[in-house]
């Protein structure tokens, strides 16, 4: 599918909405908010450390958005050798799109704490699913924050929706695809360096890397207050990665989740990218699997 931004806007050279399927500005978003147009809003809040975000969201959330577990509804529980966020069935996604109250040809905003790495989740997975119009609000809730931007407590309550979703809308590949991927394109690792190189691994049962795979941590492709970095900067970096000539690129990450963030981050330089939902904790669980370690490929 092509994923290429059809048309940029920026704000002293940050892109700050560039197509209307990657970001969204805080700014852009209030102005619909206050316009009355129909407009979803997503609180993906969740980390390795706190997987539930919903007393976070309780406390205090964007108004009308409405709480998406990562680990129930944008994922399932499969077996140790998927990994431990496989992709969700799609009836199963599409039930708890109509419980968040998704209608057909509306926008929906996702979002979460900070930079995005968990709603960029809920914003692959949608568009892998068929909703064309999602986007990621750049910054996320300390954007919205930092504003003065309004927050409600509580739940929201919100009407039952009529999406129809179906999948693979957007590229994967398997464990097979991984390993053979950089034989013929860039694959890209968007963990920590340090779990690339193997020097820690606090998760997966092996440290390392899928060998060939290029160290590209997600976070790097973001400026110091959470927002994605200049699109010239992150085509520069890309660059640097490897990432030219129109070779093939496929990302992962631990569980597939920030792998969408870095997803994200080539879509708006115009780079379409598969992503390996497995990641590493579906290569390490399976021991016939290779792993490399240290800071090259």
């Amino acid at each position: 599918m092509d994923i290429m931004p059809a048309s940029w806007s920026r704000d002293n050279g940050r892109v700050t909405n560039a197509t209307p399927r990657v970001l969204v500005s805080v700014s852009s978003l209030a102005a619909s908010l206050a316009a009355g147009e129909p407009v979803h809003l997503l609180d993906v809040r969740w980390s390795l450390a706190v997987p539930d975000g919903r007393d976070a969201y309780r406390a205090g959330h964007l108004p009308g958005a409405v709480y998406v577990s990562l680990d129930t509804e944008l994922s399932r529980h499969g077996a140790p050798e998927e990994g431990r966020h496989p992709l969700p069935d799609v009836s199963a996604l599409q039930d708890a799109a109509r419980r968040w109250g998704l209608r057909s040809g509306e926008r929906v905003v996702v979002y979460d704490d900070g930079p995005g790495l968990a709603a960029a989740r809920a914003w692959w997975l949608l568009r892998w699913a068929g909703v064309e119009d999602v986007v990621l609000l750049d910054g996320g809730l300390a954007a919205w924050q930092v504003a003065g931007g309004a927050l409600e407590a509580g739940d929201a309550v919100v009407g039952p929706g009529d999406v129809t979703l179906t999948g693979g809308h957007l590229p994967t590949a398997d464990d097979d695809d991984a390993a053979a991927w950089p034989a013929r394109g860039v694959l890209l690792d968007a963990r920590a360096g340090e779990r690339y190189r193997g020097e820690t691994e606090p998760v997966d049962p092996r440290a390392g890397h899928v060998p060939g795979a290029v160290s590209a941590p997600t976070i790097e492709n973001l400026a110091a207050d959470g927002r994605f970095l200049p699109r010239d900067q992150l085509a520069a970096r890309f660059a640097a990665l490897g990432v030219t000539g129109g070779s093939p690129v496929a990302v992962y990450c631990g569980s597939g989740v920030t792998a969408a963030h870095e997803i994200a981050a080539l879509a708006l330089v115009g780079v379409p990218a598969a992503l390996y939902p497995g990641s590493w904790s579906a290569w390490s669980n399976q021991p016939d699997r290779p792993a490399a370690t240290g800071p090259t490929p």
